[in-house]
């Protein structure tokens, strides 16, 4: 039997640290360095994208992710449109050593309203 990507989007959650846009952001605001890593395809980020986000596909995380984020302990956000590819990235950049890492599970439209 294959294994769905909600099945796959559910148990990354079930290890990561998810957050609503609320909480999302006045974590980013009480944060010194904190990143907000945009993890949608680079033709929906150069639609609309948050005003302090990082473009870095899902598929080029463990690649990037090093130069731009040298220090382990950063606080990373992630999003997406809705949740999932932030929650499977934050379960990549956690397996990765990361230690202060957040997806976003809200849709687009709201983390936008509220990150502007």
């Amino acid at each position: 039997m294959i294994k769905t990507a909600g099945e796959f989007i559910a148990e990354a959650q079930a290890q990561i640290n998810c957050l609503d846009v609320d909480s999302a952001k006045k974590l980013y605001d009480e944060s010194d360095n904190a990143v907000i890593i945009d993890v949608r395809e680079g033709e929906s980020a150069a639609k609309s994208k948050l005003n302090d986000s990082i473009n870095i596909s899902r598929g080029l995380i463990e690649m990037k992710a090093p130069k731009l984020c040298p220090d382990t302990e950063v606080v990373i956000l992630t999003h997406c449109a809705g949740g999932g590819r932030a929650s499977l990235t934050a379960l990549t950049l956690q397996q990765m050593g990361y230690k202060n890492v957040y997806a976003i599970t809200a849709p687009y439209e709201d983390i936008k309203r509220v990150f502007g």
